[in-house]
């Protein structure tokens, strides 16, 4: 029977989003850990987390509140429950012989403040995951890197069943070949597939997969690392927010009290990493009665100003699912 003296530690996680100026944002805190297989000598940055205290936390998401506040100065507002992330040597302490760590992670919305501690600072989403963002088309990153990389993978599979295996995998995350697609929400499975194949950085820094060529050619072309399974974590965070806005109206979290329909629609790009049509997605807004005139027009910018529109949060109490559809991530028509 294996011993259970070793205390299981439970860790507080927090993905803090952001959209500014069109662009999803995140806010990172540095490390207290350099990861040596990283081959930098400074600092790698993290998702804000902290140990839950059982004696001085009210509940798991006051003890967040409060360790967020203290290493970001930030007062949360739209605070959820992501998921729970417990894979063993997932964190450094465990590797140098510490206990177990647990993480309970949040999902928190909020707009892009200044943040007054020094090691706190915003950075671009898909600085992390730069396979997501089809907003300009596909992603040079997937064609010059990802998919040779992820087939070679399939070659070196010992037998044919594996081999098969892993294109259905392939498949089923990165688009089918020659369709140039791909679901926009398996953003977990994504990195995932990417952390086996060793791609990601993070494979070989765990030391869990054998020195990988190509993961060694192209660690820094496909996103920057984080510590831990913090990119994990930010991957499945990214899916989640996906997923609700076909059925949830998360993405007016984001959003001041009053704001165009244009503005609408960049938020939702950012998030789905997706271009929409203008006239389809304001026509999916009107009929989801998702927003109501304020009688106002905007009078920022040099361009004819434009109508300002406010959520109907009315709409909460006439539908089971409130939302728009679920975005597919295609590269541009030619």
């Amino acid at each position: 029977m294996s011993s259970r003296t070793q205390q299981t530690i439970v860790d507080l996680t927090a993905v803090i989003i952001a959209v500014t100026n069109n662009e999803p944002r995140v806010l990172l805190v540095e490390s207290e850990f350099v990861d040596s297989a990283d081959a930098t000598d400074n600092p790698i940055a993290s998702l804000p987390n902290g140990t839950f205290d059982p004696e001085a936390d009210e509940s798991l998401e006051s003890g967040l509140r409060s360790l967020v506040e203290e290493q970001t100065g930030l007062d949360l507002y739209y605070v959820e429950q992501l998921y729970t992330f417990g894979n063993r040597n997932r964190d450094r302490r465990e590797i140098d012989g510490g206990p177990r760590v647990l993480s309970v992670a949040y999902i928190a919305l909020a707009y892009e403040d200044a943040v007054d501690e020094p090691k706190a600072k915003w950075h671009d989403w898909y600085q992390f995951l730069p396979w997501e963002d089809w907003r300009l088309g596909q992603p040079a990153v997937i064609t010059e890197h990802i998919e040779p990389a992820l087939q070679e993978w399939i070659r070196d599979s010992q037998n044919s069943g594996s081999r098969r295996q892993r294109q259905e995998r392939v498949n089923v995350t990165f688009g089918l070949r020659d369709t140039a697609e791909m679901d926009s929400v398996l953003c977990p499975e994504r990195y995932e597939l990417l952390y086996e194949s060793g791609l990601a950085t993070e494979a070989a820094r765990d030391h869990r997969r054998s020195e990988n060529k190509a993961s060694a050619q192209s660690s820094n072309d496909i996103g920057t690392p984080l510590t831990s399974d913090h990119r994990r974590i930010l991957a499945t965070a990214l899916g989640r927010l996906r997923g609700k806005l076909a059925y949830r109206p998360v993405v007016f979290e984001l959003l001041p009290g009053e704001f165009t329909l244009l503005q609408l629609q960049r938020v939702v790009e950012a998030l789905s990493g997706a271009e929409l049509h203008k006239q389809n997605f304001r026509r999916l807004v009107n009929n989801a009665n998702l927003v109501e005139s304020i009688g106002r027009n905007s009078a920022l910018g040099r361009g004819r100003p434009a109508e300002l529109f406010r959520f109907r949060r009315e709409v909460l109490g006439e539908k089971l699912t409130v939302g728009l559809s679920r975005p597919i991530l295609r590269g541009i028509e030619k």
